[in-house]
């Protein structure tokens, strides 16, 4: 929280979102081309016969990087990932899109959100609303000491 609050005076918002409530139900995004969009494979499951947390983990943190370098062609590394609630499991096989939207820019950093959804093996047109986070990376330099983003869209 203390980089955020350090950053607050010198950010601006984008757009209108923020996460979404547990009152609302989102909608998937068909108007709009996911960052990453992976097929589970057997290899990332549990004993339970769904897929990892860890492995989604990693696909949101890599869809929260592509966006991130809209505004930061240099290193970005991941501080926080906040408000992670897996809804609903993934299975082998589900057709997992991951969408993102830069919330935030700030000095050094862009928090960006990313929204999963999967879209069950089993059926046609069935997507399911599985997880969604808050992203927050860092611009950093060679010595990963924290640097400017100059680039703002």
């Amino acid at each position: 929280m203390a980089l955020q609050d350090r950053e607050r005076s010198d950010s601006r918002e984008i757009g209108s979102s923020s996460m979404v409530s547990e009152i609302t139900e989102p909608r998937y995004p068909t108007e709009r081309q996911p960052a990453i969009c992976i097929i589970m494979m057997p290899r990332d499951t549990n004993p339970l016969g769904t897929i990892f947390g860890g492995v989604i983990l990693f696909h949101i943190d890599m869809s929260a990087a592509i966006e991130g370098h809209r505004y930061h062609a240099g290193r970005l590394v991941t501080v926080a990932m906040d408000q992670v609630v897996f809804k609903q499991p993934v299975f082998d096989g589900d057709l997992v899109s991951f969408f993102t939207e830069t919330v935030r820019i700030g000095k050094t950093s862009v928090t960006v959100k990313v929204s999963v959804w999967a879209k069950r093996h089993s059926t046609a047109q069935t997507f399911i609303h599985v997880t969604e986070a808050l992203v927050t990376m860092v611009a950093v330099d060679d010595q990963f000491k924290k640097v400017t983003i100059h680039k703002h869209s």
